[in-house]
């Protein structure tokens, strides 16, 4: 990770971890209070396989208040020729906005989902001189800090019951934005990884 955090420096570039989640209708089970004896039961809609699926990026640079940049993909269930989740397109489009957003080049850091390393893929990456990509190690998500907001995400959605899809689209990109306002969250999120993003 320290080459990955010099080569931000050398390029005075954002250092940008990348991540996808999803969440259906169900929502997370957690803790909550009841009389003894007696268990809460949340009714929920768990219309089969509808879901929003999120793709996040945390962005840090030395001097700067680090960035929480995310897109949506609504799943919208069964049905011919859907698009279940984010293609490459969807994520170029993600990295164009924080490119533009952030104002510099970006040094991405991402795992290995088959979509991160296609040949259509490399080739989106080639064509912009300003993205410099690396590989997260296989299985070690714990090494991304994007894995702390789902995290803090699914605790925040617990027990709560929403009908819809558009229901709990809203919901979602109301805790995101939330999130978004609390920087000293997001720098939370990165030193629970134990890296050091500042360079060497």
């Amino acid at each position: 990770m320290a080459r990955h955090k010099k080569k931000a420096a050398d390029l005075g570039a954002w250092l940008c971890f990348e991540d996808e989640a999803g969440q259906g209708l169900r929502p997370p089970k957690g803790r909550t209070w009841g009389r003894r004896g007696r268990t809460p039961v949340v009714k929920v809609t768990a219309a089969g396989t509808k879901r929003v699926s999120i793709a996040a990026l945390i962005c840090t640079k030395d001097g700067r208040r680090p960035r929480l940049i995310y897109r949506i993909h609504l799943d919208h269930g069964p049905a011919k020729g859907r698009r279940k989740g984010f293609t490459e397109t969807d994520y170029a489009r993600l990295l164009d906005a924080a490119h533009q957003q952030l104002g510099g080049p970006i040094v991405l850091v991402w795992d290995n989902l088959n979509t991160h390393v296609s040949h259509t893929m490399r080739r989106l990456i080639a064509a912009r001189s300003w993205l410099t990509v690396y590989q997260l190690p296989p299985y070690a998500p714990e090494f991304n800090p994007v894995e702390g907001v789902w995290s803090h995400l699914k605790r925040s959605l617990a027990n709560l019951t929403r009908h819809s899809l558009e229901q709990l689209t809203t919901l979602v990109k109301s805790r995101l934005k939330q999130m978004q306002y609390r920087p000293g969250l997001i720098d939370g999120l990165i030193a629970k990884t134990g890296l050091d993003p500042q360079p060497p």
